[in-house]
């Protein structure tokens, strides 16, 4: 016989039938498909009906829902639901049975998983094995995992917790790193469940900036996920490279290198936690799937995607598309609780405008975008319209190499431009003015 509690589930059963308000309580935490007995998950299936039909899940009212369905007299009729209040518990039980009759269906999803892996490890290959396997493995545990509303009290104590590890250094942000340091004033690191929006027109460095952000992190020891549906695998490591070795793509893709030279500052990449998927065209949900394999081999800390307007969705239109995709984004955000930073085009609203700085009204193709983001950024330079002194925070800068990271949005703290520096035949980006002492001499190494 398969893992099951009978007496737990009659215990459930049984307090539903004789305090309706029990089922308000434990609704959130216990499916009917966790019941093993067939009459408990119908029974189940009829208290939450009628408690969501009436607001009430009395007798009475169940009886009434049951006999319009024409099932009363499978179960008794009234006697025999009556009969099933004679197996109650105290609130304070009524939990302990939910735990382990859903423990039970955590064992028996188990046992199902390994009968489907025999079969399917007769049939298919090892990587389509490997990959089933840690995907159900992954969705059983986060099952096993599932969260509850928390008392204020205690949220509380472990913010408070979290600020004591910060004032002792024990770690010094709360999310994780960028890299830049004015950066991480603002953000406070790059924080779990929050959809990062970096936004900018052709040509003005997105894609710079998304291996700057994924070298920063991961030069501090976290993981990172890099998604380009744009750029080859083969090219973003170039441009990783290039960054480190003071040869320009170009020069790279020529051979006009030392290789012994190359090889030796290449281990500057080589060595970082950064993983490449070039998949084109990917779907939330195959970028889902992909991001819970890192996260269970690597312990994935940061994704990025480069860029948003390239995945695919089925909807009507390319506006709900778009939405689609920008709404996926948040859920998977808040789903695997790491940070998601998505790069997006805007539209050519902003070169209309004298000053060419980008609004949020510039998102391309959707205003989901904007409203789903936690944190909004554009990126510009000023020189590529030929902006010599513009004014950044109030202050008149030299346009020269200067990128400007400007946060539009920012639901949990302040928006602020800040100015970085970048040189694009290197792939360089960092937070002092570049010259060729600098170039190689990045902040983070």
């Amino acid at each position: 016989m398969l893992p099951q509690a009978l007496d737990a589930e009659q215990a459930i059963i049984g307090t539903c039938l004789s305090y309706p308000d029990a089922i308000i309580e434990i609704s959130s935490i216990l499916t009917p498909e966790m019941f093993y007995l067939e009459s408990n998950r119908q029974l189940y299936i009829a208290i939450l009906e009628t408690a969501k039909k009436t607001g009430s899940s009395d007798i009475i009212s169940i009886s009434d829902y049951l006999r319009k369905a024409g099932t009363l007299d499978s179960f008794g009729g009234v006697v025999g639901l009556s009969k099933r209040t004679d197996n109650i518990v105290s609130n304070a039980y009524l939990l302990n049975s939910v735990y382990i009759v859903r423990e039970k269906f955590a064992l028996r999803q188990y046992i199902t998983l390994s009968r489907k892996l025999a079969n399917i490890a007769y049939q298919e290959d090892l990587a389509d094995v490997i990959e089933f396997a840690e995907g159900e493995l992954f969705n059983i545990s986060n099952f096993t995992q599932n969260k509850e509303p928390k008392i204020i009290s205690r949220c509380v104590d472990e913010f408070l917790i979290e600020v004591e590890k910060i004032i002792n250094k024990e770690h010094s942000l709360s999310g994780v790193a960028s890299g830049f340091t004015s950066l991480d004033r603002l953000t406070g690191g790059w924080q779990p469940q929050n959809l990062i929006i970096i936004a900018g027109r052709p040509s003005m460095g997105k894609t710079s900036v998304a291996l700057a952000l994924a070298k920063g992190a991961a030069s501090l020891k976290f993981p990172v996920g890099i998604f380009s549906l744009e750029m080859s695998e083969s090219e973003l490591t170039g441009r990783l490279l290039s960054s480190v070795s003071g040869k320009s793509n170009m020069e790279l893709r020529l051979g006009r290198v030392d290789l012994m030279d190359l090889g030796l500052k290449s281990n500057k990449i080589a060595t970082l936690p950064i993983f490449i998927d070039d998949t084109p065209a990917i779907t939330v949900f195959e970028l889902k799937s992909k991001i819970k394999k890192l996260i269970v081999r690597h312990n994935l800390k940061l994704v990025i995607v480069d860029y948003l307007q390239l995945m695919k969705a089925d909807a009507g239109s390319r506006e709900q598309e778009v939405s689609q995709i920008s709404r996926g984004l948040k859920a998977l955000a808040k789903e695997l609780n790491i940070p998601v930073i998505a790069l997006s085009q805007l539209n050519r609203s902003v070169e209309d405008r004298s000053d060419k700085v980008p609004r949020l009204s510039d998102l391309r193709e959707s205003g989901a975008i904007e409203q789903d983001a936690d944190i909004v950024a554009f990126i510009y330079r000023p020189a590529y319209y030929n902006i010599r002194e513009p004014k950044i925070n109030g202050e008149v800068m030299d346009s020269e190499g200067l990128l400007v990271f400007d946060i539009a949005k920012n639901r949990n703290g302040a928006c602020n431009s800040i100015p970085l520096y970048h040189n694009d035949s290197l792939t360089v980006i960092q937070e002092e003015k570049i010259t060729a002492e600098t170039v190689l001499n990045e902040p983070f190494e």
